[in-house]
């Protein structure tokens, strides 16, 4: 019984671990599962809702102060909105989520810059260097701005490669 004892006790610990996993929300994927009410409702109005571990906080401060030219629109909010939604993406940002995908993105951006595009950043670059130009200007894609139409579970932080479908 002695010899299976250390056996045993790691089967406990992963099982409990698994279970503790998969009750807190985390995605095996490498990012939380995240929501935040107005976040969905202000940003998905427009775009996709991006998971705030895609950027970090600098960058997620910057965008939301920045919502009169967003991306050439004007998407302004109300002063209580504006500072939900921001402190929703900097709790959530790259930067300061302790999960492994959000750690890569964050350590791929140098320090001092604060990338305003999600496609713009090192990590994002580097997973995304074997698709052509092609591949983005298929109709159903558009741009690199549309995760979820080779990431289904990009709406949630879904982004592993197992799950790729891109359009043909």
């Amino acid at each position: 019984m002695r010899k299976h004892l250390p056996k045993l006790v790691t089967l406990i610990v992963a099982a409990g671990t698994s279970g503790w996993l998969f009750a807190s929300g985390f995605d095996a994927r490498g990012l939380p599962v995240v929501d935040h009410k107005a976040w969905r409702q202000e940003c998905a109005s427009c775009h996709t809702a991006f998971h705030p571990g895609l950027l970090p906080e600098r960058s997620w401060r910057k965008l939301m102060d920045g919502l009169d030219r967003h991306f050439g629109e004007n998407a302004s909010l109300d002063a209580a909105s504006r500072k939900a939604i921001t402190d929703f993406l900097a709790a959530n940002a790259a930067d300061r989520l302790d999960a492994r995908r959000a750690r890569k993105i964050a350590a791929s951006i140098p320090a001092g810059t604060v990338p305003l595009r999600i496609s713009e950043s090192p990590w994002f670059v580097r997973k995304h260097d074997e698709l052509s130009a092609a591949v983005w200007q298929h109709k159903s894609i558009g741009s690199r701005a549309n995760c979820g139409a080779c990431h289904p579970g990009a709406d949630q932080g879904g982004f592993s490669e197992h799950d790729i479908r891109i359009p043909r």
